[in-house]
């Protein structure tokens, strides 16, 4: 084996061990896409969606470019179930750390899918960057969260604290229940307590026509 192809296997398994850079974004991306499903489910208050403890996963990358101080995964999609059983799938389109210097990973084309007993539930971003020093995501852009049994919710450019698990909106939340809609100038949510707080004109209508056809 040359020395090269030594070095690139000696980094992979440092990026690949427990505890390592890859480790962490795995971690992270089982936290962060599906924030919405567990923002949802708060907010409806209905069982907790967010994986606790020990959750199992498949790794498929379809490519990996590795330079001496830089890292990119293009095409990377996680499998797996949680706590509950539950199958999900994460993908992201590209995660970035341009520098070894530098503590964030840029990532793009987010989305997440869970199966949920009332059906599938999907989360979609554009994108979003990771602070591994901080340990805070910040979400660029629309978030869109959808569930197969009418629920969305929508807004755009939130923070998440991996520390504390809080996550705010940058701006006006808006959503649809079966019953009605809903919306505010921002949203907080506690991912450990799984409470959600609509801050600022926070309106609720509800359309007795999609009332009267609940069960």
């Amino acid at each position: 084996m040359s020395e090269v192809a030594a070095r690139l296997r000696s980094q992979r398994r440092f990026w690949a061990h427990p505890g390592s850079n890859h480790d962490r974004l795995v971690r992270l991306s089982l936290v962060v896409l599906p924030i919405g499903i567990g923002v949802l489910t708060a907010f409806l208050v209905t069982a907790p969606l967010f994986m606790g403890g020990d959750v199992s996963f498949v790794l498929d990358k379809n490519k990996v470019a590795m330079a001496e101080e830089r890292l990119r995964i293009d095409a990377a999609d996680y499998r797996g179930q949680d706590e509950k059983g539950q199958p999900f799938q994460l993908h992201a389109g590209s995660a970035i750390q341009k520098s070894s210097a530098e503590p964030i990973v840029q990532l793009r084309d987010l989305n997440a899918q869970i199966g949920l007993p009332e059906g599938p539930a999907s989360v979609t971003a554009d994108r979003g960057r990771y602070n591994m020093d901080t340990q805070k995501v910040a979400v660029d852009g629309p978030i869109r969260f959808q569930t197969a049994d009418g629920y969305t919710l929508n807004t755009h450019d939130s923070t998440v604290d991996l520390k504390t698990r809080v996550m705010q909106s940058g701006g006006a939340v808006t959503g649809n229940t079966p019953t009605g809609t809903f919306s505010a100038n921002s949203m907080t949510a506690d991912l450990a307590q799984r409470t959600i707080r609509l801050d600022g004109n926070a309106r609720l209508r509800i359309i007795p026509k999609r009332a009267n056809r609940r069960p």
